[in-house]
Protein backbone atom coordinates (compact mmCIF):
# COMPACT_ATOMS: atom_id res chain seq x y z
CA UNK A 1 0.00 0.00 0.00
CA UNK A 2 1.14 3.54 -0.75
CA UNK A 3 0.96 6.19 1.97
CA UNK A 4 1.29 9.87 1.09
CA UNK A 5 3.25 11.91 3.66
CA UNK A 6 2.81 15.69 3.35
CA UNK A 7 4.74 18.25 5.42
CA UNK A 8 6.92 21.25 4.63
CA UNK A 9 9.34 20.05 7.33
CA UNK A 10 11.61 17.63 5.48
CA UNK A 11 12.87 16.05 8.70
CA UNK A 12 9.33 15.05 9.69
CA UNK A 13 8.67 13.63 6.21
CA UNK A 14 11.89 11.61 6.38
CA UNK A 15 11.12 10.36 9.91
CA UNK A 16 7.61 9.22 9.00
CA UNK A 17 8.81 7.63 5.77
CA UNK A 18 11.23 5.44 7.75
CA UNK A 19 8.41 4.17 9.97
CA UNK A 20 6.11 3.70 6.97
CA UNK A 21 8.78 1.56 5.27
CA UNK A 22 9.32 -0.42 8.46
CA UNK A 23 5.64 -1.41 8.34
CA UNK A 24 6.09 -2.55 4.70
CA UNK A 25 4.12 0.31 3.16
CA UNK A 26 5.44 2.43 0.30
CA UNK A 27 5.89 6.12 1.19
CA UNK A 28 5.03 8.82 -1.33
CA UNK A 29 6.47 12.18 -0.29
CA UNK A 30 5.23 15.74 -0.75
CA UNK A 31 6.41 18.99 0.80
CA UNK A 32 3.46 21.28 0.04
CA UNK A 33 -0.28 21.12 -0.40
CA UNK A 34 -0.04 21.65 -4.14
CA UNK A 35 2.54 18.89 -4.49
CA UNK A 36 0.26 16.61 -2.45
CA UNK A 37 -2.59 17.17 -4.91
CA UNK A 38 -0.25 16.36 -7.81
CA UNK A 39 0.95 13.16 -6.13
CA UNK A 40 -2.66 12.09 -5.49
CA UNK A 41 -3.54 12.69 -9.13
CA UNK A 42 -0.58 10.66 -10.39
CA UNK A 43 -0.84 7.87 -7.80
CA UNK A 44 -4.49 6.76 -7.74
CA UNK A 45 -3.54 3.75 -5.61
CA UNK A 46 -2.53 5.85 -2.58
CA UNK A 47 -4.33 4.23 0.36
CA UNK A 48 -3.92 6.88 3.07
CA UNK A 49 -2.53 10.38 3.61
CA UNK A 50 -0.62 11.82 6.59
CA UNK A 51 -0.96 15.59 6.34
CA UNK A 52 0.36 18.70 8.05
CA UNK A 53 -1.93 21.74 8.36
CA UNK A 54 0.39 24.73 8.36
CA UNK A 55 2.01 24.82 4.93
CA UNK A 56 2.64 27.75 2.58
CA UNK A 57 0.42 28.48 -0.45
CA UNK A 58 -2.09 25.68 0.22
CA UNK A 59 -2.87 24.63 3.78
CA UNK A 60 -3.63 21.11 4.89
CA UNK A 61 -7.25 22.10 5.52
CA UNK A 62 -7.55 23.20 1.88
CA UNK A 63 -6.03 19.90 0.78
CA UNK A 64 -8.63 17.97 2.79
CA UNK A 65 -11.44 20.03 1.27
CA UNK A 66 -10.18 19.37 -2.26
CA UNK A 67 -9.61 15.66 -1.65
CA UNK A 68 -13.05 15.16 -0.12
CA UNK A 69 -14.75 16.44 -3.29
CA UNK A 70 -14.12 13.09 -4.97
CA UNK A 71 -12.23 10.76 -2.63
CA UNK A 72 -12.83 9.10 0.73
CA UNK A 73 -9.27 7.92 1.38
CA UNK A 74 -8.33 8.01 5.08
CA UNK A 75 -6.57 11.22 6.15
CA UNK A 76 -4.58 11.71 9.35
CA UNK A 77 -3.72 15.30 10.22
CA UNK A 78 -0.43 15.74 12.09
CA UNK A 79 -0.22 19.32 13.29
CA UNK A 80 1.37 21.68 15.81
CA UNK A 81 -2.06 23.21 16.33
CA UNK A 82 -3.23 21.69 19.61
CA UNK A 83 -6.45 23.56 20.41
CA UNK A 84 -9.78 21.73 20.50
CA UNK A 85 -11.22 24.02 17.82
CA UNK A 86 -8.30 23.27 15.50
CA UNK A 87 -8.91 19.54 15.93
CA UNK A 88 -12.65 19.92 15.41
CA UNK A 89 -12.10 22.02 12.28
CA UNK A 90 -9.84 19.34 10.84
CA UNK A 91 -12.33 16.58 11.56
CA UNK A 92 -15.34 18.54 10.31
CA UNK A 93 -13.48 19.34 7.10
CA UNK A 94 -13.14 15.61 6.48
CA UNK A 95 -10.02 14.28 8.20
CA UNK A 96 -10.38 10.91 9.90
CA UNK A 97 -7.92 11.46 12.74
CA UNK A 98 -5.81 14.24 14.28
CA UNK A 99 -2.42 13.88 15.98
CA UNK A 100 -0.62 16.81 17.60
CA UNK A 101 3.08 17.61 17.33
CA UNK A 102 5.43 16.62 18.85
CA UNK A 103 4.23 13.09 18.22
CA UNK A 104 5.37 9.55 18.79
CA UNK A 105 5.85 7.94 15.33
CA UNK A 106 4.68 4.62 16.75
CA UNK A 107 1.35 6.21 17.71
CA UNK A 108 0.98 7.63 14.21
CA UNK A 109 1.63 4.21 12.70
CA UNK A 110 -0.88 2.58 15.07
CA UNK A 111 -3.49 5.02 13.79
CA UNK A 112 -2.44 4.39 10.19
CA UNK A 113 -2.94 0.64 10.58
CA UNK A 114 -6.26 1.15 12.34
CA UNK A 115 -7.62 3.35 9.56
CA UNK A 116 -6.37 1.00 6.86
CA UNK A 117 -8.15 -1.89 8.57
CA UNK A 118 -11.37 0.11 8.47
CA UNK A 119 -10.96 1.15 4.84
CA UNK A 120 -10.21 -2.40 3.69
CA UNK A 121 -13.40 -3.69 5.34
CA UNK A 122 -12.51 -5.97 8.24
CA UNK A 123 -15.98 -6.68 9.63
CA UNK A 124 -16.48 -10.24 10.73
CA UNK A 125 -18.25 -12.78 8.60
CA UNK A 126 -21.06 -13.31 11.13
CA UNK A 127 -22.28 -9.76 10.68
CA UNK A 128 -25.11 -9.27 8.16
CA UNK A 129 -24.12 -8.23 4.64
CA UNK A 130 -27.12 -5.93 4.25
CA UNK A 131 -29.00 -3.81 6.77
CA UNK A 132 -32.15 -1.76 6.37
CA UNK A 133 -32.55 1.05 8.88
CA UNK A 134 -35.13 3.79 8.46
CA UNK A 135 -34.64 5.29 4.99
CA UNK A 136 -31.24 3.65 4.47
CA UNK A 137 -29.91 0.46 2.92
CA UNK A 138 -26.41 -0.46 4.12
CA UNK A 139 -24.17 -2.90 2.21
CA UNK A 140 -21.38 -4.28 4.39
CA UNK A 141 -18.95 -5.65 1.79
CA UNK A 142 -19.09 -2.75 -0.65
CA UNK A 143 -19.38 -0.06 2.08
CA UNK A 144 -22.33 1.42 0.19
CA UNK A 145 -25.17 3.35 1.82
CA UNK A 146 -28.19 4.29 -0.28
CA UNK A 147 -31.53 5.91 0.41
CA UNK A 148 -34.91 4.39 -0.46
CA UNK A 149 -34.90 6.54 -3.60
CA UNK A 150 -31.56 5.05 -4.69
CA UNK A 151 -29.36 7.99 -3.81
CA UNK A 152 -25.89 6.93 -2.69
CA UNK A 153 -24.35 8.59 0.38
CA UNK A 154 -20.58 8.97 0.23
CA UNK A 155 -19.11 8.11 3.63
CA UNK A 156 -15.56 7.85 4.91
CA UNK A 157 -14.44 4.49 6.29
CA UNK A 158 -14.92 5.72 9.86
CA UNK A 159 -18.36 7.22 9.16
CA UNK A 160 -19.44 3.92 7.61
CA UNK A 161 -18.02 2.04 10.58
CA UNK A 162 -20.04 4.14 13.03
CA UNK A 163 -23.25 3.77 11.05
CA UNK A 164 -22.81 0.02 10.56
CA UNK A 165 -22.04 -0.51 14.25
CA UNK A 166 -25.15 1.35 15.42
CA UNK A 167 -27.42 -0.08 12.70
CA UNK A 168 -26.34 -3.66 13.40
CA UNK A 169 -27.27 -3.25 17.07
CA UNK A 170 -30.63 -1.43 16.93
CA UNK A 171 -31.85 0.21 20.14
CA UNK A 172 -28.52 -0.37 21.87
CA UNK A 173 -26.83 2.77 23.17
CA UNK A 174 -23.08 2.97 22.53
CA UNK A 175 -20.94 5.40 24.48
CA UNK A 176 -18.34 7.51 22.67
CA UNK A 177 -15.60 5.35 24.21
CA UNK A 178 -17.24 2.13 22.94
CA UNK A 179 -17.65 3.57 19.45
CA UNK A 180 -14.05 4.73 19.38
CA UNK A 181 -12.66 1.39 20.53
CA UNK A 182 -14.81 -0.64 18.12
CA UNK A 183 -14.55 1.56 15.03
CA UNK A 184 -11.07 3.03 15.40
CA UNK A 185 -9.93 -0.29 16.92
CA UNK A 186 -7.73 1.47 19.44
CA UNK A 187 -8.00 2.02 23.14
CA UNK A 188 -9.99 5.15 23.90
CA UNK A 189 -7.75 8.24 23.98
CA UNK A 190 -9.69 11.49 24.50
CA UNK A 191 -12.25 10.03 22.12
CA UNK A 192 -15.47 11.87 22.99
CA UNK A 193 -14.87 14.96 20.84
CA UNK A 194 -13.52 12.90 17.95
CA UNK A 195 -16.58 10.63 17.93
CA UNK A 196 -18.94 13.59 18.37
CA UNK A 197 -17.54 15.34 15.29
CA UNK A 198 -17.73 12.20 13.13
CA UNK A 199 -21.29 11.47 14.25
CA UNK A 200 -22.27 15.08 13.51
CA UNK A 201 -20.75 14.88 10.03
CA UNK A 202 -22.44 11.51 9.42
CA UNK A 203 -25.81 12.91 10.49
CA UNK A 204 -25.42 15.90 8.17
CA UNK A 205 -24.78 13.61 5.21
CA UNK A 206 -27.75 11.37 6.02
CA UNK A 207 -30.14 14.27 6.60
CA UNK A 208 -29.02 16.03 3.42
CA UNK A 209 -29.59 12.87 1.36
CA UNK A 210 -32.94 11.93 2.96
CA UNK A 211 -34.56 15.33 3.28
CA UNK A 212 -34.03 15.65 7.02
CA UNK A 213 -34.53 12.09 8.32
CA UNK A 214 -32.91 11.60 11.74
CA UNK A 215 -31.45 8.10 11.86
CA UNK A 216 -28.92 8.43 14.68
CA UNK A 217 -30.24 9.52 18.06
CA UNK A 218 -28.29 11.04 20.93
CA UNK A 219 -29.03 9.67 24.39
CA UNK A 220 -27.79 12.58 26.45
CA UNK A 221 -25.06 11.73 28.90
CA UNK A 222 -24.86 8.16 27.60
CA UNK A 223 -24.11 7.92 23.88
CA UNK A 224 -25.74 7.20 20.50
CA UNK A 225 -28.17 4.69 19.05
CA UNK A 226 -30.23 3.77 16.00
CA UNK A 227 -33.82 2.71 16.67
CA UNK A 228 -34.90 -0.64 15.30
Amino acid sequence: MKILIVDDDKEIVELLSIYVKNEHYEPVLAYSGKEAMTKLATNPDIALMILDIMMPNMSGIEVVKQVRKDSQIPIIIVSAKTGDMDKIQGLITGADDYVTKPFNPLEVMARVKSLLRRSTNNVTNNEPDQLEVGPLSIQRDSHEVTTLTGRQIQLTALEFGILYLLASHPNRVFSADEIFERVWQQESIVSAKTVMVHVSHLRDKIEEATGGEKVIETVWGVGYKVEG
